[in-house]
C-alpha cells in the first residue's frame, strides 16, 4: 500500500487524491447575487447537510489552487449573506457543468447555461427553476480554513424555506429517490448518477464556451433538444463557419439526401443523434444548415 505525508505532496496532487477517494459527493448548485444585484450560479461538491434542527447545510468554495484567488460565490455570500442551494438531477447535469466555467464577474451563468431564474420567496438570490429541490438559505457564518490556494471556506447556511417539485413527491409527501434522479461528483471528470452509476462529462473549456445565450433562437427554444443537449452545445468556443457547414452538408448528402429540405425539428433530432456520441461540432453543423 502506498503511503503519503500530505505535506510532501503538491496541492494539486493531494486535491486529486482527496476528491477521487471521498466520493461520490453531493452537489450544491449555489445561486448568489453581488452587491449590484447581478446573479451568479456555480456548483460545489464540498457540500452536505449537517443539522435538521436548525436545518443547516454547509458548502465550501475553495481558493483556486493555480493562483490563490477566490470565487464569486464566496465573495457574494460575504456581502449579501444569502444563497439558494439547488440540487442537481441528471436532466440538468450538462448545464450545471457548463456553469462551473470561470466566466468574468458580472456574467450571468443562468443565461450561459440556459437555466431559468425563479424568484425566491424570502432571500434575494434566484432559484434554479429546473432543480427538483431548492433551498433558500441565510448565511450564518463563514469559516476560512486557510489563506493558500486550495484552502476551503465553510459557508454555514440555515434553510429558511425549501421548495420540492410535486413530481418527485409520493402520496405521503415523501421524496421518491428514483424520480429525484440525483447526480454526484467524483474525481477527475467523473460523476455518478445515483440510480445508474458512473459517467463522464468533459470539463468546460478553459477558453469559455459560447453559452446558450448566444444560440440561434430556433436552437435555444427547441422543443426537441434537452437541457443536457443545450449544455453540451454551449461548451464550444465558436460556432462552425458557413463554409465548414456547407462542406459538411455536401458530404452528408449521400446519407441524408433530404437534409437541405428538412425542418428544424428533423434537424434537431439528427443533431441529438450526433450529441449522443459526443460529436458537438457535427451537431452544430446540422443545426446551422
Amino acid at each position: 500500500m502506498a503511503s503519503f505525508d500530505p505535506k510532501s505532496l503538491s496541492t494539486s496532487k493531494l486535491h486529486g487524491y482527496l476528491l477521487s477517494s471521498v466520493a461520490p459527493r453531493p452537489i450544491a448548485f449555489a445561486s448568489t447575487i453581488d452587491a449590484d444585484g447581478n446573479p451568479n450560479l456555480s456548483p460545489f461538491s464540498f457540500f452536505n447537510v449537517f443539522s435538521a434542527n436548525p436545518p443547516i447545510m454547509i458548502f465550501s468554495p475553495a481558493r483556486r489552487v493555480r493562483d490563490n484567488t477566490t470565487k464569486h460565490t464566496l465573495e457574494n455570500a460575504e456581502i449579501i449573506n444569502e444563497v439558494v442551494i439547488n440540487v442537481v438531477n441528471y436532466d440538468m447535469v450538462h448545464q450545471m457543468s457548463l456553469s462551473s466555467a470561470e466566466y468574468p464577474e458580472g456574467v450571468n451563468e443562468f443565461d450561459k447555461s440556459g437555466l431559468t431564474m425563479l424568484k425566491s420567496d424570502i432571500v434575494k438570490p434566484y432559484r434554479v427553476a429546473e432543480a427538483p429541490v431548492q433551498f433558500e438559505c441565510k448565511v450564518n457564518e463563514i469559516i476560512k480554513l486557510g489563506t493558500e490556494g486550495g484552502a476551503g471556506n465553510l459557508i454555514i447556511c440555515e434553510v429558511v424555506k425549501l421548495h420540492i417539485d410535486d413530481e418527485v413527491l409520493d402520496e405521503n409527501e415523501v421524496i421518491n429517490q428514483q424520480k429525484l434522479d440525483l447526480v454526484a461528483r467524483a474525481g477527475g471528470s467523473y460523476y455518478t448518477r445515483a440510480k445508474k452509476g458512473f459517467f463522464e462529462i468533459p470539463k468546460p473549456l478553459s477558453t469559455l464556451g459560447i453559452g446558450v445565450d448566444n444560440f440561434p433562437d430556433h436552437v435555444k427554444n427547441s422543443m426537441v433538444l434537452t437541457g443536457n443537449d443545450l449544455g453540451m452545445l454551449a461548451n464550444i468556443e465558436a460556432l462552425p463557419s458557413e463554409d465548414s457547414v456547407k462542406d459538411f452538408i455536401e458530404d452528408l448528402g449521400g446519407r441524408y439526401s433530404n437534409i437541405n429540405t428538412a425542418t428544424h425539428r428533423q434537424k434537431h433530432k439528427l443533431a441529438r443523434n450526433y450529441l449522443s456520441f459526443g460529436d458537438i461540432e457535427s451537431a452544430w453543423k446540422i443545426l446551422l444548415s
